[in-house]
């Protein structure tokens, strides 16, 4: 088995094939942002990150399948990398965090309550997972796309320096972005 059918495995004892989402299950989410960020040409760090992006929750998504007290399980599931930015994604409070996320390069933590400065590199793979996430999502869910839209329209934009090039296009089309 590869490293990605484990952590599918591990979802899937995990819950995440019932738990509802916008376009079906968490599962089905989970798999098309790994995807997407695979057909990025994103690393596998940023890959298996996309896969388990949900499991500490989000400031959008209150449902946990891993307890961040247990941080240790993940990491040796998916390394070291890829779980900081599982951690990282999970704990950002957004409202603290995107808007500013240009001029700060700040990412505030809603477990702490404590804020980052994570390296340019880091800083690029948390844009590129929050935007693909996001588009995921948007495209997904019409209610999402009318409450959300607006909103991802006027921050996504701005992350442009900070993402990678051919995420910011796909954001760029699929929010019909000029």
């Amino acid at each position: 088995m590869s490293r990605v059918d484990d952590v599918r495995a591990w979802l899937r004892e995990r819950g995440a094939e019932s738990i509802a989402h916008a376009g079906g299950s968490l599962y089905e989410h989970l798999n098309r942002v790994h995807d997407r960020l695979a057909a990025h040409g994103l690393s596998e760090d940023e890959q298996l990150a996309g896969l388990t992006h949900a499991a500490y929750g989000t400031d959008g998504f209150a449902v946990v399948l891993l307890e961040v007290t247990a941080r240790r399980e993940l990491r040796a599931l998916v390394g070291a990398p890829a779980e900081a930015l599982v951690y990282r994604y999970g704990g950002c409070d957004r409202d603290r965090t995107w808007r500013a996320l240009p001029e700060t390069q700040t990412v505030w933590s809603r477990f702490t309550g404590h804020a980052e400065s994570p390296t340019p590199a880091q800083v690029r793979a948390f844009a590129d997972l929050s935007i693909v996430n996001e588009l995921d999502v948007f495209e997904r869910s019409a209610e999402i796309a009318a409450k959300a839209g607006p909103y991802f329209r006027s921050v996504f934009p701005t992350w442009a320096p900070l993402a990678s090039p051919s995420v910011m296009d796909d954001c760029r089309r699929v929010l019909t972005i000029g």
